[in-house]
């Protein structure tokens, strides 16, 4: 095990960096600064050398190879809501963004008073970001559990996660868009994949294609799932390791008595590094063995983790008004593992 775990240890990579020890290993782990003073990211984005980082208060932020940094407007149809966990949330690229210059986002509006959810493409013109089509609409949210992650399958399909909206019943109501992993495919319209979710906030595909899913439980009891299509994932009937006859049980959950609060995550090489807002790290999980390796810890909360294949990237989450920022956060980071 003691040799399993050194294989995860990073190298110092240059630059601004800021330092570590992971648990129960005399050595550190290194993390270079890519971008500073970000707010309230949510979503890692990469095409070539450029970074497009996602910001709750309905920006982008662009980070070009040699590190310019420029803040660019989104224009939406709909101002931002004000709730809590709400705004420009999920982001991606479309495959072919090098020759459209389009891109998919999730945000959260209001109607009289209320959040509501939509999905939709973006126009990039080399300086802002304007909405175009709107791919779907009008899912109710409560104050709370807005979902809001989007990633693009290995074959190139548009999944989304929604909350349950504070409203746990929705989760099992097929009627109901809440509570649900959606999957947007070739007839250019979401389907529900799987249901019975409570704030799923987390997508990745492993080297075989298998998607997994990470999601917050009520008050501990966060799951990892891996996500079939038309599985009931139990919530609010049952949660943690508890169990119920077609109801999926999670692969790894943080248990009653703790909590992470999983986000966005990423494979690199085989393992699963998943953020974690509450318990301020980056887990590390072997899939196969359905065990957590390790964990990165020291930079607060993490929101989002991104892999290109030579590296990883993750932000940290502190000024979302439940953290301690420094001066300079939030920060895009780089790790290079062995």
């Amino acid at each position: 095990m003691r040799n399993c775990i050194l294989l995860l240890l990073l190298f110092l990579i240059g630059g601004c960096s800021k330092s570590v020890t992971i648990q129960d290993v005399e050595s550190t782990v290194f993390a270079e600064k890519i971008a500073t003073n970000l707010e309230a990211p949510w979503s890692i984005a990469k095409n070539g050398g450029t970074f497009f980082i996602s910001e709750r208060g309905g920006t982008i932020v662009k980070v070009t190879p040699d590190g310019n940094q420029v803040r660019e407007n989104v224009k939406l149809s709909k101002p931002l809501s004000n709730a809590s966990e709400a705004g420009l949330l999920g982001f991606v690229l479309k495959e072919d963004f090098s020759q459209s210059s389009e891109a998919y986002a999730y945000y959260v509006y209001d109607v009289d008073g209320s959040p509501v959810n939509r999905i939709i493409s973006l126009q990039y013109d080399g300086s802002s970001w304007n909405e175009k089509d709107i791919l779907l609409d009008g899912v109710s949210s409560g104050s709370v559990h807005h979902g809001g992650r989007l990633a693009l399958s290995p074959d190139g399909n548009l999944f989304a996660t929604i909350g349950d909206g504070a409203n746990p019943e929705a989760a099992q109501d097929l009627n109901s868009l809440n509570g649900k992993i959606l999957a947007y495919v070739e007839d250019d319209n979401f389907h529900i994949y799987t249901y019975g979710h409570r704030n799923p906030q987390g997508l990745a595909w492993d080297y075989r294609g298998v998607l997994y899913a990470s999601e917050h439980g009520q008050s501990a009891n966060d799951e990892i799932n891996i996500i079939i299509e038309g599985n009931n994932y139990g919530w609010p009937i049952i949660e943690g390791v508890e169990t119920a006859e077609g109801m999926v049980t999670p692969i790894l959950t943080s248990g009653s008595d703790d909590t992470w609060a999983p986000s966005g995550m990423a494979f690199y090489k085989k393992l699963l590094y998943v953020a974690s807002l509450r318990g301020q790290e980056i887990l590390i999980i072997d899939t196969e063995k359905r065990q957590i390796l390790n964990s990165i810890k020291g930079y607060g909360r993490i929101r989002d983790i991104y892999s290109d294949g030579d590296s990883l990237y993750f932000i940290s989450n502190n000024t979302d008004g439940r953290g301690n920022p420094s001066n300079d956060e939030d920060v895009l980071y780089r790790l290079a593992p062995n």
